[in-house]
């Protein structure tokens, strides 16, 4: 039987789906894929990284909708270049269906299978979906991409209606897909990983939009979303959340959804920001990079309460409070004088929302490299920060207990001393 086949990646879900909803219209029968990418999971070190448990049993979930459809989810692991081989031998594939990923891997892979679905004959129809908008469709008169948020975000606002955000109906055309009985899954171990017992954040995340503007800089208070994961692996479609801030009224989150387009943009225009800085004469920095101060960072032992709260958190869960995210990254890049990219890094295999353009793009903000940075001269003061945002400490005894006892490590460097340092070693490189 002639089929179409959607392929997911960050999308997994089967309602709001662009990609599903067009291959479905189509008419053809569609069978859904997904595909345990091997050049992807050989980079990873931890072989119980909790993303893959949420992967996998999300894929589990959308098999057993599928189920009731009739249908069924065939999952493959390997490298997509040898896998969509195969599939064209098991099956009569007449269109390939996706939704666009704007990182430098997934870009160059997925020119890669349209070259090869070309000389097979057989369209590959992209669409967009992980963002209301992409690429150049928010830019300046010019032509030119914004490289500031707010005159970014007024027009981002401006061409924001309720036709952006509307929902596509998938589940009408439901009786478009393949019927086929159960397909092999493959366990986490198949794949050489194992299952970890993480507790996931819920997608429920309407109730805190109320209270967001208020309390989102409080750690201790817990009132942001935790949404990012779910945005991250597409288990909720972004024209949901936006529909959401909209009716609530909830403005100030939705800038922090707009904050995320505008670093996918800026990485779509500026792919080398992943490994230099946006603003070239910060790549002339002589960092310190001592090995054993990192290490401290990284294991929470700095001596400074809410930077160890903070990276005790990310250690110990996956998640760290945004406002902290700021200050364990600024206290990296400009109290250790420790490069930007090592933080990028570690936080690349630690966050379970994690998103390269949102990564980078905080980093290069928090190391004063990036667009629409802070300026190298502002450097965070952890404790006014501390005393500002949890001055009951409640955060800090959550996560580093030690505090509440007085047995706390001594602060690695003084504030006053890495505030000088810091300004000599980048007002060095700027001049």
């Amino acid at each position: 039987m002639d089929i179409s086949i959607c392929w997911l990646r960050r999308d997994l879900r089967l309602t709001d789906h662009a990609a599903l909803y067009h291959a479905l219209k189509a008419g053809r029968p569609v069978l859904l894929l997904f595909i345990f990418d091997q050049n992807i999971l050989s980079k990873l070190d931890n072989k119980k990284d909790a993303r893959l448990t949420f992967i996998h049993q999300t894929l589990k979930r959308l098999r057993a909708e599928l189920q009731e459809q009739g249908s069924s989810l065939l999952v493959k692991f390997g490298s997509p270049e040898e896998v969509w081989p195969e599939i064209l031998k098991e099956y009569k594939v007449k269109a390939v269906y996706a939704n666009h990923d704007y990182e430098p891997y997934a870009t160059k892979r997925d020119d890669g299978l349209a070259e090869y679905l070309r000389s097979e004959e057989i369209p590959f129809f992209t669409y967009k979906d992980q963002v209301i908008f992409e690429k150049a469709e928010v830019i300046k008169a010019d032509g030119k991409p914004y490289t500031v948020f707010t005159p970014y975000y007024k027009q981002w606002l401006q061409k924001l209606n309720t036709f952006y955000a509307k929902p596509y109906p998938t589940e009408r055309y439901f009786k478009n897909l393949f019927q086929t009985p159960h397909l092999p899954f493959p366990s986490l171990s198949d794949l050489g990983f194992e299952a970890t017992d993480h507790q996931f954040p819920s997608p429920d995340f309407e109730s805190k939009l109320h209270h967001y503007h208020a309390d989102r800089d409080y750690p201790a208070k817990d009132a942001t979303t935790h949404l990012g994961l779910h945005l991250r692996f597409g288990t909720i479609s972004i024209r949901a959340a936006v529909r959401a801030a909209q009716e609530q009224q909830a403005s100030k989150w939705l800038s922090e959804l707009a904050w995320r387009e505008f670093y996918m943009m800026i990485l779509w225009h500026f792919p080398h920001i992943t490994d230099r800085a946006f603003k070239p004469a910060y790549d002339n920095i002589e960092w310190r990079n001592n090995e054993t101060e990192f290490a401290a960072w990284c294991e929470g032992k700095t001596g400074y309460p809410l930077v160890d709260a903070g990276m005790r958190q990310l250690n110990e869960t996956g998640f760290m409070h945004n406002r902290v995210r700021m200050v364990v990254a600024s206290f990296l890049c400009k109290h250790l004088l420790i490069d930007w990219r090592w933080g990028e890094t570690y936080f690349a295999e630690k966050l379970l929302d994690y998103e390269l353009a949102s990564n980078v793009g905080g980093w290069q903000w928090a190391c004063g490299s990036g667009n629409d940075a802070a300026p190298y001269f502002r450097v965070f003061n952890p404790e006014l920060q501390l005393q500002k945002f949890d001055p009951k400490r409640e955060y800090v005894y959550r996560w580093a207990p030690a505090y509440r006892l007085a047995i706390a490590p001594i602060p690695i460097v003084e504030h006053t001393f890495a505030r000088d340092r810091v300004l000599k070693a980048f007002k060095k490189a700027l001049t």
